[in-house]
């Protein structure tokens, strides 16, 4: 009986040794689940804005094109695009800052939401 007793204790302790090693090979996770890395975040923003400024500039050259006037419109417009491309970006730049503060949780996101009267 004190042989099976201690062979269970062998066992236990090579499966602790075996647990160990098995963490000490992970990598360390750098980032949770919910935080984003930097060049994602960079992608991000740089689309954001690129994108505010084709649909803002597609707008205006199709108002060009249909009322005859080719830059005044599309120039008007791809201004207003660039500056919804900023504003995306700030605000987006802003939920990045809230969530790497909190750790990488949705929480601080959706607090900040709601503080800005958003759902």
């Amino acid at each position: 009986m004190a042989d099976h007793r201690q062979r269970q204790a062998s066992l236990d302790d090579l499966g602790a040794r075996i647990a160990r090693a098995r963490d000490a090979q992970k990598p360390a996770q750098r980032y949770s689940a919910g935080a984003m890395r930097g060049w994602e975040l960079a992608i991000r923003l740089v689309l954001e804005l690129v994108v505010g400024i084709a649909i803002g500039s597609g707008v205006g050259y199709g108002l060009d094109t249909l009322l005859g006037t080719l830059p005044a419109f599309l120039i008007v417009f791809g201004l207003l695009g660039f500056a919804a491309g900023v504003r995306v970006m700030i605000r987006s730049a802003e939920e990045a800052s809230r969530r790497l503060a909190s750790g990488g949780t949705d929480q601080a996101a959706k607090d900040g939401a709601d503080q800005n009267g958003e759902a």
